[in-house]
């Protein structure tokens, strides 16, 4: 079941025009979101993220579209879909209504809400090897537009091509300043000691909610010493660690890249951290 603006209908009853301009020109935004048992993980921030990206690719925000208005759709559709005791992944996509060609008729928007279910209650690491490398075929802008989570994801795309391609498991992406910008799916953070590196929103990666909630955890905890600032492919050779964040999957440690090995220390410690955040309310 799918909600597309309000209206519950069965997946082979969802249509999307051909005049879509989600479809037709990547005129949308969305967010990924998980649900726990109809508990949604951090969800002021993937409101605010979205309100502010709608803003920047100037759609017009809904009156309606209140917090207590979208978290109402979304577990409606979780319910709909008979899921409401389960863990799952909620993609809410708004798009510019249809009308014109690059420049639109209109800046008012429409939405839609799927549900897939995911079999994990709380994140996990699991117990095996997950090998990177570095995707030099393009480069990530760095630009505002770099940061929002849009459907323009070509880069994306063809490095997860190339991962599958070439038997790796992750690709990392690179600005045009060549730094290390974040994964296909998430965002980047090394461990060096005890200092704890991700790179800005200035390079022009993603603003993950996930990496927005690791920060704050790591603002708390004494022992760590945080930067957000540029990290260069060579700093990859010399850190203890590495890992991948998003909502979904959490924390994900990176175990090879080249032929350096990583350690996992931290990345559990954190995982647990988060994971007791979430048994508390989030």
């Amino acid at each position: 079941m799918v909600n597309i603006n309000g209206n519950i209908v069965d997946d082979n009853q969802a249509i999307l025009s051909l005049n879509n301009r989600g479809y037709a020109y990547g005129d949308a935004l969305f967010e990924t979101i998980r649900v726990n048992a109809g508990i949604i993980l951090f969800w002021e921030d993937h409101y605010f993220r979205l309100m502010a990206s709608m803003r920047i690719l100037r759609m017009q925000i809904p009156s309606q579209f209140t917090p207590e208005f979208l978290e109402k759709e979304i577990k409606d559709s979780i319910e709909a879909n008979g899921l409401m005791n389960s863990s799952v992944r909620i993609k809410l996509m708004v798009h510019r209504v249809s009308g014109g060609l690059y420049t639109p008729d209109s800046n008012d928007v429409e939405y839609n809400i799927s549900v897939s279910k995911i079999q994990s209650v709380f994140y996990t690491i699991p117990d095996q090897k997950y090998e990177v490398t570095l995707f030099k075929d393009h480069y990530v802008n760095i630009d505002l537009l770099s940061t929002l989570k849009s459907n323009s994801k070509q880069i994306n795309i063809l490095g997860g091509i190339f991962a599958k391609e070439n038997g790796f498991d992750n690709c990392l992406l690179l600005n045009s300043n060549k730094m290390v910008l974040e994964a296909l799916n998430g965002n980047v953070f090394i461990v060096k000691g005890n200092t704890i590196k991700t790179p800005p929103l200035a390079d022009g990666c993603l603003k993950g909610v996930l990496r927005t909630q690791l920060l704050r955890i790591l603002e708390k905890l004494k022992d760590y010493t945080v930067e957000e600032a540029s990290i260069s492919p060579f700093e990859l050779q010399k850190a203890d660690e590495l890992f991948i964040t998003n909502v979904i999957t959490g924390i994900v440690p990176v175990t090879k890249f080249r032929k350096k090995e990583y350690n996992v220390t931290t990345s559990k410690r954190l995982l647990g951290i988060l994971n007791t955040k979430i048994r508390l309310g989030n």
